[in-house]
């Protein structure tokens, strides 16, 4: 008599319905179609909005920095007020990322599966939610940056002030070259042992179109951060810490970490630029 198959072992961790709801919801939202999709909401307003968020960045990261501190010593009520301030431009995309969530949460309800969070603190989550997804694009962006600085200059650029630098030496000496009265060939011999010298007017306007540049291209960076963090997993468990902050009905953190590593970029490219600049 034939022996019955012996029985499977049980999955020990097996793929919860709300586990399964993010994995969908992510897929859809941040696939490459759901992506471009969710970009087109960016050409528009976005692009005057982006180079002001750029420079609002210091001033999110100094209302944080304070409400860590505020924080420790007990002064919670002056933390929080400062945590709930929107230092940033809401912008469009971010609008359809959280009406996105929003629906997403409504969709779980209907299930069973939400979290029963005060509606002020899914808010608040929510526009946290989007704001880490900026930072993300960023990061994305300060990568690109170094990866330029590498190959064009054979230095490590973490941002446009490192960049601006090298960019507008480099501007200036083709432009010097190229009107050299004996031509480019004896003016690339000349100017290869007397290098042009580089005005402070030259430097700041270098800076200021890489800023706007580089804002851009943070509105579209997540055109690539976007399907890498789904294929790798961020996106699910970035969602997933949120319900799971929202099932205890508590509030994220000051900062996410997105947030200090976008930070710490900017950070790193003024040290590495004062440095330079004190080595002449």
């Amino acid at each position: 008599m034939p022996q019955p198959p012996a029985p499977q072992p049980a999955d020990p961790r097996p793929l919860t319905r709300r586990e399964a709801e993010v994995g969908r919801f992510v897929r859809a939202r941040y696939g490459l179609r759901g992506s471009l999709a969710l970009h087109r909401h960016a050409l528009g307003l976005d692009l005057l909005r982006a180079p002001l968020n750029v420079m609002l960045s210091p001033l999110f990261l100094l209302t944080r920095l304070i409400a860590a501190p505020l924080r420790w010593v007990g002064l919670r009520r002056a933390a929080d007020w400062l945590i709930q301030r929107r230092i940033f431009l809401r912008s469009d995309m971010a609008r359809q990322i959280e009406t996105d969530l929003t629906g997403f949460l409504d969709r779980l309800a209907d299930q069973g599966l939400a979290p029963r969070a005060p509606a002020d603190v899914t808010r608040r989550a929510i526009a946290d939610y989007a704001e880490t997804r900026n930072a993300v694009s960023e990061i994305t962006t300060s990568l690109m940056v170094l990866a330029a600085g590498l190959l064009l200059f054979h230095r490590a650029t973490p941002g446009v002030i490192s960049l601006a630098g090298p960019l507008a030496q480099l501007r200036a000496q083709t432009r010097a070259i190229e009107d050299f009265a004996l031509g480019n060939w004896m003016g690339r011999m000349w100017y290869g042992a007397f290098p042009t010298e580089l005005s402070t007017l030259e430097l700041v306007l270098t800076g200021v179109v890489l800023a706007v540049l580089a804002s851009v291209l943070t509105t579209f960076a997540g055109l690539i951060a976007d399907p890498v963090q789904l294929w790798t997993g961020i996106h699910r468990r970035r969602l997933m810490r949120m319900l799971a902050r929202l099932d205890q009905a508590r509030e994220g953190p000051a900062m996410a970490r997105e947030h200090v590593l976008a930070r710490l970029g900017d950070l790193s490219d003024t040290a590495i630029s004062l440095w330079r600049s004190f080595k002449g």
